[in-house]
């Protein structure tokens, strides 16, 4: 199988589980500080629907690119 194959199949798979189950990536931020006081928040933040389409047509494309090279 070609490497373009198999990024395209990854990519697919992986928007597709963010595209339906949702994704979401966390961020560790400081609230407070004071001398060697230190108090921090952890932040979620939700991928946007449209990054996980994007992905899904980004795979579509390179398994459809990769398969038309073979022949």
């Amino acid at each position: 199988m070609r490497p373009s194959i198999i990024a395209g199949i990854l990519l697919l798979v992986v928007g597709g589980y963010v595209f339906v189950n949702g994704g979401s990536f966390t961020t560790r931020r400081d609230v407070v500080k004071v001398g060697d006081l230190k108090i921090s928040a952890d932040e979620q933040h939700p991928v946007a629907p449209w990054v996980a389409g994007v992905a899904v047509a980004a795979g579509l494309v390179l398994i459809v690119t990769g398969a038309r090279r073979r022949t």
